[in-house]
């Protein structure tokens, strides 16, 4: 134990994940400050709160913030569903694999991002192809991470189960979904950030509300204190998305001892 002590990461620092942040709003400030960085290219922090407090006082930020929350968690909803159904289908069955893998794979090696001008074709421009565009990006994690937590299982505890006689929905409450839940969770981090990385672009595209839509606005206007501050929406919004996954990671996974302890 005192080896792994003296050659592991260390003990956890609190608020460990603040650290960076803060050090880059600091670097921030003091080229601001200093006039290292220029106002035109990058507003203040200062500017930037301040911009913020005005959009919130207006009612504009919260707005358009609903909306891409809205879409975000319709393209998570349905892309985390569909990935899972997949992921156990081709997990658990050769023919299902044979089917289902190929065409994941090959959705793998295309970005989501460029399907949009074949999904305007096929579903417009509406807030059909936005959601869509959402859930193929989330998809995709979900699927390749969730099959692989099941195509790693021991086989010794297939055997085992085997062995006693368990059915089929024991055999997937006890093996199967222990056995999948890491690779679940890890797909689970990569499908929150895609769904952010997808909402910046597809608002971008005949969007009348949203905060890449109030973004694109502000680049029309030259209002780089309001495109900052829809950027850091969009951060806050991916690191607490990310937080919260990695403790439903903790919380579901106390049996695993890992460096992260």
């Amino acid at each position: 134990m005192r080896c792994a002590r003296r050659l592991g990461p260390g003990r956890p620092i609190p608020f460990g994940w603040a650290i960076g942040p803060v050090l880059l709003l600091a670097v921030w400030s003091i080229g601001s400050a200093t006039g290292w960085i220029d106002p035109r290219n990058l507003s203040a922090p200062w500017d930037v709160v301040r911009t913020a407090a005005d959009l919130i006082e207006e009612g504009r930020l919260q707005e358009h913030l609903w909306a891409s929350a809205r879409r975000a968690l319709a393209g998570l909803a349905i892309g985390i569903a569909a990935g899972l159904v997949l992921a156990v289908v081709s997990g658990l069955s050769r023919l299902g694999e044979g089917v289902i893998d190929g065409p994941v794979q090959i959705k793998r090696s295309i970005p989501s991002l460029a399907l949009i001008p074949l999904l305007i074709l096929w579903f417009g421009i509406g807030e059909s192809m936005k959601i869509i565009t959402i859930t193929l990006g989330v998809l995709v994690p979900v699927y390749i991470h969730t099959h692989n937590g099941l195509r790693t299982i021991d086989t010794r505890y297939v055997e085992l189960a085997e062995t006693v006689r368990l059915g089929r929905a024991a055999f997937l409450r006890h093996v199967v979904l222990p056995g999948a839940l890491p690779g679940f969770l890890l797909g689970l981090r990569f499908a929150v950030t895609t769904a952010w990385l997808s909402l910046v672009v597809v608002e971008q595209v005949n969007a009348t509300s949203g905060i890449g839509y109030m973004m694109e606005l502000a680049r029309t206007y030259g209002q780089t204190d309001v495109i900052v501050v829809g950027l850091v929406v969009y951060g806050l919004l991916g690191l607490v998305s990310d937080g919260l996954v990695r403790l439903v990671q903790r919380r579901a996974l106390t049996w695993r001892r890992t460096l992260a302890d």
